[in-house]
């Protein structure tokens, strides 16, 4: 063979841009939240407009009655997501009600149905190893707790690869997971056996696309806090064979 015969120059790649730092968005990023409004996010719970709270560039929680869960209006499959967020200094409670929120990987209706990347404060707080920050919600248990203390940004940045179905509805490929925490990789390649359940086992529903949800967890702790909020979807497919 000639080294030609392996050198593959089709298809190009797309041209992005980066962020000017690391954390910014790339040229062809989705913004999710950019510290003005709520404008791309719903109520999980009957799609009105979202009413969390808007203060200081900042997207934080509302625990008032009847608020609940807000996702995206647009819908994904696969994608590279980055999100900051932040415990309130003020933070109380232990275990699961010490600043309990959620990534929602894939929003498969109201409430907490879904995929879950768990958001907790787990600075010098102990709770179940598979429920605590940076887990896949009762299913991954992270591969390390690189915690920031309450009060500081924290970052996840995010590869959701989503499972794929038979037209029965069956299973054809699973989800994965790939989750950086601070930007220590706590989640690798990780393979979903399903939605994550607060009760019973995890299971598949078949879907297409999903929104992204936020989660307004029931605990009494103070509300956290969200930024810089965006999302890529990884739709060019670089894939051939070699011949």
């Amino acid at each position: 063979m000639k080294h030609q015969d392996t050198e593959v120059y089709a298809p190009v790649p797309p041209a992005v841009t980066p962020g000017k730092n690391d954390g910014d968005p790339p040229s062809d990023a989705i913004i999710l939240f950019d510290g003005k409004n709520q404008d791309e996010w719903v109520s999980a719970e009957d799609h009105t407009p979202a009413k969390w709270i808007v203060i200081d560039g900042t997207l934080k929680v509302s625990k008032e009655h009847g608020v609940g869960n807000i996702e995206t209006k647009k819908t994904f499959k696969d994608y590279q997501l980055h999100i900051d967020w932040k415990i309130p200094t003020t933070i109380e409670g232990s275990d699961q009600a010490r600043g309990n929120s959620g990534v929602f990987l894939a929003s498969l209706g109201p409430g907490d149905a879904g995929y879950e990347l768990q958001v907790l404060d787990n600075y010098n707080n102990k709770t179940y190893v598979n429920g605590q920050v940076g887990s896949i919600y009762k299913q991954a248990i992270p591969l390390a707790t690189p915690s920031r203390k309450p009060g500081e940004w924290q970052t996840y940045d995010i590869v959701w690869t989503a499972p794929r179905f038979n037209e029965n509805g069956s299973v054809k490929t699973p989800a994965y997971a790939t989750v950086f925490f601070n930007g220590v990789l706590v989640e690798n390649h990780f393979e979903l056996k399903g939605q994550t359940l607060y009760v019973g086992k995890p299971f598949y529903k078949a879907y297409d696309k999903a929104p992204i949800k936020l989660q307004a967890h029931g605990d009494k702790s103070e509300p956290i806090s969200f930024r810089n909020i965006w999302v890529r979807e990884l739709t060019f497919d670089p894939s051939y064979m070699l011949k």
